[in-house]
C-alpha cells in the first residue's frame, strides 16, 4: 500500500473533522429539546422518548420544588400522542363529551362544560408514573431508562365520578367490579384503555384544572379521571368514556404491560425474579401496578454536594398510597446499622406526599446517607431495592442513598 503523505494525511484528517461536525449539527438538530417537544416545558426536562413524548424531571429541580411541583417541571408520560395537545396550556371543553355506562342502571352521555356546573373538589396526590426509578434495576429491565424524576406532587380540581354519577340519577349494578376507561382517539391516536377496582370510585375524580390552572393539555386536558394513591397510568388522559366492568380490561396497556409478577392470595406484593428472566404473563400469576407504594427521596443534600458541618440539614419527602398515613422516615449514615428518626411535616393520611427533615452531626469526610419511610400498615422500602426485580422495571421503591461531603 503506498504511503500517504503528510500533506494529504491533513487533508483527510481535517475532512473528517468537518464531516463530524456536520454530522453533530444534523444530530443536534434531529434531538429536539423539551421545550420544543411540548410547548411551555422548561427545557432542561430529560427527553425520554419523542413519540410517544415521555419527559422526565431533573431530580434537582424536582428538589428545587417541594411543596408542588409546577406544570413546567411535572414530568410526561405519554402512551399515546393527541395532534395537537402538546402545550402545558389548557384544552377547551367545548365539543368534549363524556359517556359513561356498561354495568350502570342508567347510562348517560354528558357535556364536558356541565361539569362546571357540578360540586368541584380538590386533592393534592402524588402523580408517579410505575416505571420511576426503573434505570436503578440491575441489570436494566426493558423501557424507559426512568431515573427518579418520573413523579411529581400536584393538586387536582374537578368532579367526584360518584357526584356525577348522583347527578345523572344513576349507579353502577352489583355486578361491576371495575372501573375503565377509555382515551381519546381523535386524529387517529393509538387505544388506551385501563381499569382499575371499583373501591376506586370513593375517590374517583374527573379533574379539570390542575394546580389552580386549566388542567394542561398534555397532561389530559381538557378532563382526566384521576384516581388518588394510583400509579399514573391508571389517571387515564382525555377521558371519552367510562365503563363500570366486570373483569379488567385486556388491552396491551392492562396485560401484559404494567404488571408485576405475584404469587395470589399472599401478602408479598411482588414474586422474587431472577433479574434477567422472563415471565409468562397471565391474569392469575401477575397482578396490576394500582396502588402506590411506600417510597421516600432525599431532597438535601444533592448527589454528590458539598455542605457546610458540623450540623447537616437533611430533607425529603415520603408518600405512599394515602389508605393509611406514614408514621416515620428514619435516615443512617452508616449502611443501615443504626438510623435516625426524622421529624414529619404531618402525620394524617395524605395522597400528597409528606415532607421531613432531620439535621445530623457531621464531622469532615465523605458520607452516605440512607432514607427509608414506614406506614401505618407496617410497609416500608427494602434496602435492596432488586429484590423487586422484575422485566419490564416496575414499582421501584428501594431505600434511596445520596453521597455527599461534609467540609
Amino acid at each position: 500500500m503506498e504511503k500517504l503523505s503528510r500533506r494529504t494525511t491533513l487533508k483527510l484528517m481535517g475532512l473528517g473533522a468537518a464531516f463530524l461536525a456536520a454530522g453533530s449539527r444534523g444530530f443536534a438538530q434531529q434531538t429536539p429539546t423539551a421545550d420544543q417537544l411540548v410547548k411551555g416545558k422548561d427545557a432542561k426536562l430529560l427527553v425520554l422518548s419523542q413519540r410517544p413524548i415521555v419527559l422526565e424531571t431533573p431530580f434537582a429541580l424536582l428538589a428545587s420544588q417541594p411543596e408542588r411541583t409546577p406544570k413546567e417541571l411535572l414530568y410526561v408520560r405519554n402512551n399515546v400522542d393527541l395532534p395537537g395537545y402538546n402545550t402545558v396550556e389548557g384544552a377547551g371543553l367545548e365539543s368534549w363529551t363524556l359517556e359513561v355506562g356498561g354495568l350502570v342502571d342508567k347510562p348517560f352521555a354528558v357535556e364536558a362544560k356541565e361539569l362546571l356546573t357540578l360540586p368541584q373538589h380538590e386533592v393534592t396526590m402524588v402523580l408517579q408514573c410505575s416505571g420511576n426509578g426503573r434505570s436503578l434495576y440491575q441489570p436494566r429491565p426493558s423501557g424507559n431508562p426512568w431515573g427518579r424524576g418520573g413523579v411529581g406532587n400536584v393538586t387536582f380540581r374537578g368532579v367526584r365520578l360518584k357526584d356525577l354519577l348522583a347527578a345523572k340519577g344513576a349507579k353502577p349494578t352489583e355486578k361491576a367490579l371495575f372501573i375503565t376507561a377509555h382515551a381519546s382517539r381523535q386524529g387517529n391516536a393509538g387505544e388506551f384503555v385501563r381499569s382499575v377496582p371499583i373501591q376506586a370510585l370513593e375517590e374517583a375524580l374527573l379533574a379539570l384544572s390542575m394546580n389552580g390552572e386549566p388542567l394542561p393539555a398534555v397532561h389530559g386536558g381538557p378532563v382526566r379521571l384521576v384516581f388518588p394513591g394510583y400509579f399514573g397510568v391508571n389517571n387515564v388522559k382525555w377521558v371519552v368514556k367510562v365503563e363500570f366492568t366486570e373483569a379488567e380490561n385486556t388491552t396491551a396497556e392492562q396485560m401484559p404491560r404494567y404488571r408485576v409478577p405475584t404469587i395470589p392470595n399472599t401478602h408479598l406484593p411482588f414474586l422474587p425474579q431472577e433479574p434477567g428472566s422472563r415471565y409468562p404473563y397471565s391474569f392469575t400469576n401477575s397482578r396490576p401496578n394500582w396502588l402506590v407504594n411506600v417510597n421516600s427521596f432525599i431532597f438535601a443534600p444533592l448527589e454528590g454536594q458539598t455542605v457546610e458541618g458540623p450540623y447537616v440539614r437533611v430533607e425529603g419527602v415520603a408518600f405512599n398510597d394515602g389508605i393509611v398515613p406514614i408514621v416515620s422516615v428514619e435516615v443512617s449514615t452508616n449502611g443501615g446499622r443504626t438510623w435516625h428518626l426524622a421529624t414529619l411535616e404531618r402525620t394524617e393520611k395524605s395522597y400528597g406526599w409528606i415532607r421531613w427533615r432531620t439535621t445530623l452531626y457531621l464531622r469532615p469526610g465523605a458520607y452516605e446517607v440512607m432514607a427509608r419511610a414506614w406506614d401505618a400498615a407496617g410497609r416500608s422500602q427494602p434496602l435492596d431495592g432488586n429484590l423487586a426485580w422484575n422485566e419490564r422495571g416496575y414499582e421501584y421503591n428501594g431505600v434511596m442513598r445520596v453521597k455527599f461531603t461534609v467540609a
